[in-house]
């Protein structure tokens, strides 16, 4: 009796083992440190390649021939205002931080600093401004700064100048003209120091020479733009007022590129609607009025509070933790699977059978890989947590920025589900391929056998994004009881969240699968993993689960 206790107590020793020596044979390997490291050099490329390759897009040269008189530069005032919204918000940051850059400004605009400090300490008393919070009145106060030096006329530009102190706007209306000159000669490349909303960084109006026939001025900018000299041209019409369609042409050789085009008609339909407000003799406070754009307060159900762009995100995290968890299952099961046709071709498995038991010996390897998966898996995590905190800090503190992600990442409900799916979906799959891998000579023989588990993980995959839209919709309530997709579907359905039968319900669906698909792999394991020749089909290996333990199929010869 003692001797047998003895003998089951050693069975899941070995198992332990096992997996201790799969861990740490891996962790010493370089495709572990490859692992470690990769995720992080690729999130981190993903997020300052796109930034670097904006920065090196030529800057848009682009000529305007505006038979109207007026709409040109109508709409370069507006162009100006957002680009000086962003200047003099820099301009404060500098003059709050006693920055040597102020050196390098005109004297004109070195006082808008000073200027923006004293309307924000006299601002609370404003009833327009005493409403908001800090730096919300900032932000409105930069705008109305902005809309006074750009001297754009309209009710827009009235009612945000009526906000400033008179002490204010009387010396704004003494920088305004120096302020207007420096902005116009502002070349492309001074244009960066101030951020990358700055339109002057991006585009460059060259002028056109008008003294010949229209035509033969449209001729010479299609030959400029076919030779490169421009990026493209407008063309606006004598009277863009009482036009119902378009108001002219833009010609460019490049029709993929539309971000000059688009911001172009912004500008357009600003300028057209304030003279038409105007020329129709509107009062300007019912010209507010109709400009004015309604919306709807968005709130999370149950919240006392509108949403943020911190809980519009937190709806779209569990898509990211999607994704990792996709890479996470998929990388390590691959890994499993490649170690195992790897110690199977060089004949490692015999020696280790010879100690354990082939069921000892994939319980081993699956949880030995699954521990190294583990490491990855959190030091991935760890390198997202400092991404998350010092992103922020390194391209700006802008208000598109602050958005805490820490917080999101951390949310237990999201940090807990990805620990369990992960578990889940690593079982599963690592099953199926550690049990593919018993039958393989090589990855080539695998590859065959791989197809139908590939598209199983890519399935959910591609529903992802719609699940996130639709997390207790029809479709991702029954894929969450199909056990290849259930880690990843209800992993996406955090946000929802589900009810908390379907949590259990699901959770005990994928045990089960988790426990036949394992079944399955010790009976095709036990057989594969000594199995020498041509590797078997699909057919085959399902025959072999039906085989009671202990016997051996015959295999069919292969031979002629």
């Amino acid at each position: 009796m003692s001797d047998t206790t003895s003998t089951q107590a050693k069975k899941p020793r070995k198992a332990y083992l096992v997996a201790r020596r799969e861990f740490i044979e891996n962790i010493r390997t370089k495709a572990f440190w490859i692992g470690i490291f990769v995720f992080p050099i690729i999130l981190t490329l993903a997020t300052i390649v796109p930034m670097w390759l904006e920065g090196t897009k030529d800057v848009r040269r682009y000529a305007v021939l505006d038979e109207s008189g007026w709409l040109l530069e109508a709409m370069e005032e507006r162009a100006a205002m957002p680009d000086l919204e962003s200047v003099f918000a820099k301009v404060l940051e500098w003059h709050r931080a006693e920055s040597p850059k102020l050196e390098e400004l005109p004297q004109s605009l070195r006082a808008i600093g000073a200027q923006l400090e004293l309307g924000i300490g006299m601002s609370a008393g404003q009833p327009e401004l005493a409403e908001l919070d800090d730096q919300a009145r900032e932000d409105k106060l930069i705008e109305g700064f902005a809309y006074a030096i750009s001297g754009i006329s309209g009710p827009q530009g009235e009612q945000l100048r009526a906000m400033l102190p008179d002490q204010v706007t009387a010396e704004l209306e003494r920088l305004a003209g120096d302020i207007r000159e420096w902005y116009r000669a502002l070349p492309p490349e001074e244009a960066d120091t101030f951020g990358s909303r700055v339109s002057k960084g991006r585009y460059e109006r060259i002028a056109v020479d008008t003294s010949g026939d229209s035509i033969d001025v449209l001729a010479t900018l299609d030959e400029q733009v076919d030779n490169g000299e421009l990026f493209a041209y407008f063309h606006i019409d004598d009277d863009p007022l009482s036009s119902d369609g378009p108001i002219g042409r833009y010609v460019s050789a490049n029709l993929a590129d539309d971000s000059l085009p688009n911001w172009m008609e912004r500008l357009a339909t600003d300028a057209v609607r304030d003279r038409r407000l105007v020329d129709a003799e509107v009062d300007p406070a019912v010209a507010r009025w109709l400009r004015e754009s309604v919306d709807f307060e968005v709130r999370k159900v149950g919240a006392e509070e509108a949403a943020g762009e911190t809980d519009v995100l937190r709806q779209w995290a569990p898509a990211i933790f999607v994704y990792l968890l996709w890479i996470s299952v998929f990388s390590i099961s691959q890994m499993l699977l490649t170690n195992t046709i790897e110690e199977k071709s060089n004949r490692l498995m015999e020696v280790l059978l010879s100690s354990v038991s082939p069921l000892q010996l994939m319980i081993g390897k699956i949880a030995g890989i699954a521990l190294t998966g583990l490491a990855m898996v959190v030091s991935w995590v760890v390198f997202f947590f400092l991404a998350a905190e010092l992103l922020p800090r390194i391209f700006g503190s802008g208000a598109d920025l602050q958005i805490d992600l820490g917080a999101i990442a951390s949310d237990p409900v999201y940090l807990v589900s990805f620990v369990a799916y992960f578990i889940l979906g690593y079982l599963f799959y690592a099953a199926l391929l550690v049990a593919i891998g018993s039958v393989c000579n090589s990855l080539k023989e695998a590859q065959n056998l791989m197809t139908p588990v590939t598209i199983l993980l890519m399935i959910p995959l591609f529903s992802m994004v719609f699940i996130v839209e639709d997390p207790n919709g029809a479709l991702a309530k029954a894929m969450s009881f199909i056990p290849p997709f259930t880690p990843f579907v209800m992993m996406n359905r955090a946000a929802g969240p589900p009810a908390l039968w379907e949590y259990v319900a699901t959770t005990v669906l994928m045990v089960a699968s988790i426990a036949l698909v394992m079944w399955a792999a010790a009976k095709v394991f036990r057989i594969g993993v000594l199995m020498t020749g041509k590797a078997p089909k699909v057919g085959e290996i399902l025959r072999w689960v039906r085989v009671p333990v202990g016997q051996v199929p015959e295999r069919k010869s292969t031979t002629t």
